[in-house]
């Protein structure tokens, strides 16, 4: 009697974690690119504000057909002007990188959380409190990001779709004909 006890609390204990695993799946971002699907992982714990701003963008398509402007090989593909980057509606490329949202500048949640590999960060002006829209995901280590920008959440499947993407020339990155995401979801999809 014991041991069946004992089994009937782990199935409550697994159907409890997946059900607390289901309830969080809106803590993930799907960005379709040419190559295939990129899911992160965002993390609302580590920097609020930005994590529900980059929801609200997407929810209302925001992203989608933003341009990928800035990619530095070995170092990281910058996206998210939602103002400038929009590849099928007021497309800029002099201008891609300088614009925002229609939504309000956030205040930084620098943490403790290192550029890795996989991070995401926001993209931000001089000042700290700049971030709006732009993000970044990392092609490699950067520690020397570390505590300077935010970051926003992490690759957990697709890495090999962000290192398909075009690089850019020159030391800022700057990319002619630039690859996009082409469908930006909250969840995983």
């Amino acid at each position: 009697m014991k041991l069946f006890r004992i089994a009937a609390a782990l199935v409550v204990a697994f159907a409890t974690a997946g059900a607390v695993k289901a309830a969080s799946s809106d803590d993930y971002l799907t960005i379709q690119l040419k190559d295939g699907p990129v899911v992160i992982e965002l993390l609302p714990d580590v920097a609020p504000k930005h994590v529900a701003q980059i929801k609200e963008l997407a929810k209302k398509g925001e992203y989608d057909n933003v341009a990928f402007h800035r990619v530095i090989d070995g170092f990281m593909a910058q996206t998210g002007d939602v103002q400038f980057g929009d590849m099928n509606d007021g497309y800029d490329a002099s201008r891609a990188g300088t614009g925002g949202s229609s939504l309000a500048d956030l205040p930084a949640e620098f943490s403790s959380v290192p550029f890795e590999r996989g991070t995401v960060g926001m993209a931000r002006a001089q000042d700290p409190n700049s971030a709006n829209s732009q993000f970044f995901i990392m092609f490699a280590d950067g520690g020397f990001l570390n505590g300077q920008y935010t970051v926003v959440g992490k690759v957990v499947a697709g890495m090999e779709y962000v290192d398909k993407i075009k690089r850019g020339q020159g030391g800022n990155g700057e990319v002619s004909d630039p690859d996009r995401m082409i469908k930006v979801t909250v969840g995983r999809n």
